[in-house]
């Protein structure tokens, strides 16, 4: 009875010992962009590395401003100082 069983535990699919490979966390738009970029001096007179185009929005106030887009500290839109 004891081989039968042994026999039968040797025979069932074991899992791999080896840790469980991570899943990848998704990319974002920032990071696909990582190899370009640019330097902006912004409104509020801090440096900020930009990957967007530079756009020019209309402000609250009516009057147009320039902005860069998509930046690495995470903000969408950076006033730029002119």
């Amino acid at each position: 009875m004891k081989v039968l069983t042994l026999a039968l535990m040797f025979s069932l699919p074991v899992a791999p010992w080896s840790p469980q490979k991570t899943l990848s966390q998704p990319t974002s738009q920032i990071a696909k962009h990582s190899k370009s970029g640019r330097w902006y001096f912004a409104a509020t007179g801090h440096a900020v590395y930009c990957y967007g185009p530079v756009m020019t929005v209309p402000s609250v106030n009516g009057d147009l401003q320039r902005v860069a887009t998509f930046c690495r500290d995470g903000s969408a839109v950076v006033p730029l100082k002119d």
